[in-house]
């Protein structure tokens, strides 16, 4: 046996695991967080996608051991305070789902992608879900959500434009700031 420690979604665990255990068992068996599937166990389908220190990985292709004092990341520790993410919301809204089984993985592989280009085109969100199977949609409503998460996130962070004359319905001047109508006074 040997002694890990990581964190997972926030909290710190301890244990003692079998030096070949799989991480996706140690977070389902170990931990109980069973929103990470167990896919294939040969890493071809990508249902078991996890972050590990910030990067996508397969799961079940990654030791536990391996994991040691590094910090994963499931889908279940995605949402904050009961409220879902941008992709999240979109995989619901586009319909990016039918049986579920491998929307955690498909889920985990485009937050990755979207760090990595945050304004991919279709080809491109292909390419990078290329190592996660659907047997159920036909990947069009994949697309559409990561495409759709993605262009929320750049009108969230799009800077606020500033009111101008035009842009007052009386047609009246905006006000000047405090400090310019006191300087104007003086």
């Amino acid at each position: 046996m040997t002694r890990i420690s990581m964190t997972v979604d926030g909290t710190r665990y301890e244990g003692e695991v079998e030096p070949r255990l799989l991480l996706v068992h140690y977070l389902r068996d170990h931990l109980g967080l069973t929103g990470t599937p167990v896919g294939c166990d040969t890493s071809n389908c990508g249902a078991g996608t996890v972050e590990l220190d910030g990067d996508s990985v397969k799961s079940c292709s990654v030791l536990a051991v391996q994991a040691d004092g590094g910090e994963v990341t499931t889908v279940q520790g995605l949402a904050s305070g009961g409220e879902w993410t941008l992709l999240q919301t979109a995989f619901h809204e586009q319909h990016a789902l039918q049986c579920g089984y491998c929307t955690p993985g498909m889920i985990m592989a485009a937050r990755d992608l979207l760090k990595e280009n945050p304004d991919p085109t279709p080809e491109e969100i292909r390419h990078g879900l290329e190592g996660n199977l659907c047997r159920c949609t036909g990947y069009q409503n994949i697309v559409r959500a990561v495409l759709a998460a993605a262009a929320e996130e750049r009108r969230r962070r799009a800077p606020t434009p500033r009111p101008t004359e035009a842009a007052r319905p009386d047609g009246q001047r905006p006000a000047a700031p405090v400090a310019a109508r006191q300087e104007a006074r003086t």
